[in-house]
């Protein structure tokens, strides 16, 4: 499973005990959904900063590599 997939069911996760927590009227419910939401969504921000690294990186690599091949 993937890190964005993860902070998905994280963050849905959060919903459901935040939902839970407001029906039963427990507070510490309610409060620990916030948490693992707002972890869920940190998560897939982690995750697409990386993937767009990893393409910054692969675009940049391609550079070299054209450059290089046109110097020789």
């Amino acid at each position: 499973m993937s890190e964005e997939t993860k902070g998905k069911v994280d963050e849905g996760k959060g919903r459901v005990k935040q939902a839970a927590g407001d029906l039963t009227g427990n507070d510490d419910l309610n409060r620990e959904g916030k948490v693992d939401e707002a972890a869920g969504k940190t998560r897939q921000t982690v995750a697409d900063a990386g993937e767009k690294v990893g393409d910054g990186i692969g675009k940049v690599a391609d550079k070299v590599k054209d450059t290089v091949s046109r110097d020789r």
